[in-house]
């Protein structure tokens, strides 16, 4: 069996009697500065420990096959109507989503990019309209009754229901529509004698004769039929006749259809109900048209991570457009790439912003105006290329993504199409990324350097404190007249 002398031979911190030691006023003030140094290299190694070091490397992208990438984008454009708006996204493998509608929300603006009124529901089925097989005949004997500015003003205010075709001679649905609503006007005026019943007329208008009349309906889209209550000029707030559109079949039977069920809840001699009179039937068909002539797009939309483009403008499987007379300028509120980090999980991820790039919003409050200096049919084109900025973090011996961030490069310009004018976002992802990662010190790497500081401040304070009173001591000898 050890004994315990045998033991305490191993001892390395043999104990002094404290009567054999001596306090000294220097010993004393070396303690206290070497406390304090000790606090101080303390606090130094825990705020080095508790920092963030970063390595940048560029590595090829980790992005697996079939990764979508969102794009999310408020976008106003003053002269686009929310009613023909339409958001396209298509790529280099010949995916074409058009019109999409699920993720994208429109609002009405004026030209101050003010909203006009609530959000726009955009209408579907178009294309399935119906134009029923009248043909146009010039010796047919059915006639329209055409509308000029001072008409327009007059009828509005006689008739209870108006009823319009803003039309354009060289459209060609307006060229079908035109026998099927010239027979149309004349039932309805051999049911609803306009020179003894003021309920309804159905008339016409050239956008080519009267280009004034139809821009201050906001006409952008030919033929547009709207309906035009007594009275509303007295509810708009925007200088124009509020006033609803009709989106149902175009035959004789369906115009004339909708004009009774109109009249349904009118009865002659009855102008209290021409507000707010519109059967269930006419709803599906007949909606609120636009007050102004401007629209604010906002969403997002999915595409593939692969080169491709957004494309915005007018489009209708029923209606045709001046392209002369559409203007495309836009303003860009936002637009950005990869998921929307919340303000709150911004705040909460302070310390990540010195290491992430201020070019993931490039496009945020720019302005593209076509101040009509160039021809006809302008689109206005961007080309952006976009990298991808990924952060991780090693704890535990394990990578855990933080954020994924898309920056992107911009470049402008404006072109001529052989179609209509359009708003084309080009997009192309580079085939590198920048990984970030955070390289957190070991906790043991701390202990080992706070023990050295410990350990290091105490020994070389000891060293002083021992030349200092070995040097004390040298000086009274030699004052004493001794020999050293």
């Amino acid at each position: 069996m050890v004994s315990t002398t045998k033991i305490k031979s191993v001892d390395f911190y043999r104990k002094i009697p404290r009567d054999l030691t001596e306090a000294s006023l220097s010993g004393a003030g070396l303690s206290i500065v070497a406390a304090l140094a000790m606090l101080f290299l303390f606090g130094m190694e825990l705020s080095s420990y508790l920092a963030i070091n970063t390595s940048t490397s560029v590595i090829v992208d980790k992005s697996s096959d079939g990764d979508f990438l969102d794009i999310d984008f408020n976008i106003s454009f003053p002269a686009l109507s929310c009613e023909f708006a339409s958001v396209d996204v298509s790529d280099v493998f010949g995916t074409h989503r058009l019109n999409i509608t699920k993720t994208i929300r429109k609002f009405p603006i004026d030209p101050h990019l003010r909203a006009t009124g609530a959000e726009f529901h955009s209408i579907s089925g178009l294309h399935l309209i119906n134009h029923g097989e009248e043909e146009h005949d010039d010796n047919s004997t059915y006639a329209d009754i055409p509308l000029s500015g001072a008409a327009f003003e007059k009828f509005t205010h006689h008739f209870q229901i108006l009823v319009v075709n803003f039309y354009a001679p060289w459209c060609y649905w307006s060229n079908r529509l035109k026998p099927s609503w010239e027979k149309a006007s004349q039932i309805t005026r051999e049911r609803y004698n306009p020179g003894t019943d003021d309920r309804v007329l159905l008339g016409s208008v050239d956008c080519t004769e009267e280009p004034t009349l139809c821009k201050s309906n906001h006409i952008q889209g030919y033929p547009s039929i709207r309906i035009f209550r007594k009275g509303s000029d007295l509810r708009e707030d925007h200088g124009n006749h509020e006033h609803e559109s009709y989106y149902g079949d175009r035959d004789t039977d369906s115009l004339v259809k909708m004009v009774e069920e109109l009249l349904k809840p009118i009865k002659k001699e009855d102008h209290k109900l021409a507000l707010d009179g519109k059967s269930d039937n006419a709803a599906s068909t007949i909606k609120k048209a636009p007050v102004s002539g401007g629209c604010r797009i906002e969403g997002y939309v999915r595409a593939k991570k692969v080169p491709g483009e957004l494309v915005i403008s007018a489009h209708s499987g029923a209606h045709s457009f001046d392209a002369s007379q559409m203007n495309m300028s836009h303003i860009v509120t936002h637009l950005s790439f990869g998921t929307m980090v919340s303000e709150r999980l911004w705040t909460d991820m302070k310390r990540l912003l010195p290491y992430l790039g201020q070019s993931h919003d490039r496009l945020n409050g720019k302005s593209f105006i076509n101040q009509r200096k160039f021809e006809a049919n302008v689109t206005i084109e961007h080309y952006l290329q976009i990298v991808k900025t990924e952060v991780i973090s090693r704890r535990s011996g394990k990578e855990h993504s933080l954020i994924e961030e898309y920056e992107y490069t911009a470049h402008s310009s404006v072109s001529h199409s052989y179609h209509y004018p359009e708003a084309k976002f080009h997009f192309e992802l580079s085939p590198m990324q920048v990984l970030i990662s955070e390289n957190p010190k070991s906790f043991s790497h701390f202990i080992t350097n706070v023990c050295a500081i410990i350990g290091g401040v105490f020994t070389v304070a000891g060293i002083v404190d021992s030349i200092f009173q070995n040097t004390v001591r040298m000086v009274k000898k030699i004052e004493l007249g001794k020999n050293i």
